[in-house]
């Protein structure tokens, strides 16, 4: 083909696009635009550990699910499945391994039977606050090693939530010593359910959804969940009396927003980021949240409900203290991947306390001067 043949049909496509956008064509072209983009939109499924809608945790994951399709400007489409909807609780992790959905939310440590490991990325009992376990997780190489625990499984994990420091849970007695755990029915799961067995009670794995009719059937005799918020949602309050603090086994709980790694890595670096950028964000607004909410909860848990509300005696606490650094290092023993990401936690545990006692301990403590 001659140029000047070549040019003559260049000249002709610009006359023509030109006079197409005379003629309303840039509307046209804006059309074909949106309608190349709905074809590009990539359907996600989220399946989930929490009933739906539930106050903090479903709801994180309703809102994480939005803020990716908002940031991906529709390009990423979840459609979010409570607990029991497309699979069961706790079958989050394997429905997401063999990819029967995308993505799942839950909690590293109701997945201890398949990677010990896992439950160190949830809450170590007297471990780290929320503060203290994002940053390990972010920048103290936490993060690597879970993507590590999780590799063999197809899984790509992600911080997305926290719930800060939690309760220490729901009896229907009072705990006046170590000898009240003697043969204790608990609903607790990860690290603290290991330490509540070894000091003599029975732990007892349950979804959020299964909690209040095993408690107040007295199929358990005592739960633990999160805090007043969530709690409150629950009604707990119906079904014990008792209601204790600190959350000694779960002092900054980490939730997890868990990828198939085929679909992950199939999407285009942008979306990649995306995703990525979305999850951090849900990390840091459920923190916001418990923290908000969580004190008028408590207040009307006891104010409206008669909630008794008491602090574990010392001794008690002393007691489950001991017994979980016993139980960490026998966790560790066990498994090398376990002892490998619990290293890590201890050094960057000591680190953190160390800049922690000149920092926040030493302001709170300031705080509170007369």
């Amino acid at each position: 083909m001659s140029k000047i043949k070549t040019w003559s049909k260049l000249a002709l496509l610009g006359l023509t696009t030109a006079t197409l956008v005379a003629c309303g064509g840039s509307e046209k072209a804006e059309e074909t635009a949106k309608t190349e983009t709905k074809a590009e939109v990539i359907n996600w499924k989220m399946v989930t550990t929490w009933p739906k809608n539930f106050p903090g945790l479903g709801t994180g994951a309703e809102n994480l699910a939005k803020s990716i399709n908002e940031m991906s400007n529709g390009r990423i489409n979840i459609k979010v499945y409570a607990a029991g909807e497309l699979v069961p609780a706790l079958e989050v992790f394997d429905a997401v391994s063999r990819g029967t959905a995308q993505m799942g939310h839950g909690a590293a440590y109701y997945w201890k039977g398949k990677a010990p490991a896992a439950q160190f990325f949830t809450a170590v009992p007297f471990g780290f606050t929320a503060q203290e376990i994002n940053s390990w997780i972010h920048h103290g190489g936490g993060l690597a090693l879970w993507e590590e625990v999780y590799a063999p499984f197809n899984l790509i994990p992600m911080a997305a939530g926290n719930t800060g420091v939690q309760m220490g849970g729901w009896f229907n007695k009072e705990i006046n010593s170590l000898d009240d755990f003697q043969g204790l029915k608990m609903r607790i799961p990860g690290l603290g359910g290991e330490v509540l067995k070894k000091v003599g009670g029975i732990p007892v794995n349950l979804p959020g959804g299964e909690i209040f009719t095993s408690l107040q059937t007295g199929a358990i005799d005592a739960t633990e969940f999160v805090g007043p918020y969530n709690d409150l949602a629950f009604g707990l309050y119906k079904a014990a009396k008792y209601y204790y603090y600190p959350g000694w086994h779960e002092p900054g709980s980490t939730m997890e927003a868990i990828y198939n790694k085929e679909a992950f890595e199939a999407l285009p670096t942008d979306l990649q980021l995306i995703v990525r950028a979305a999850t951090r964000q849900a990390n840091a607004e459920m923190l916001d949240e418990f923290t908000a909410l969580n004190n008028s909860a408590l207040q009307t848990l006891v104010n409206d409900h008669n909630v008794s509300l008491k602090p574990f005696p010392e001794d008690v606490l002393s007691a489950l203290k001991k017994a979980s650094a016993e139980t960490l290092e026998e966790v560790a023993a066990a498994d090398p991947l376990s002892k490998k990401v619990y290293d890590s936690f201890k050094d960057f545990g000591s680190k953190v306390r160390a800049w922690h006692e000149v920092s926040e301990r030493a302001y709170i403590n300031a705080r509170e001067i007369d």
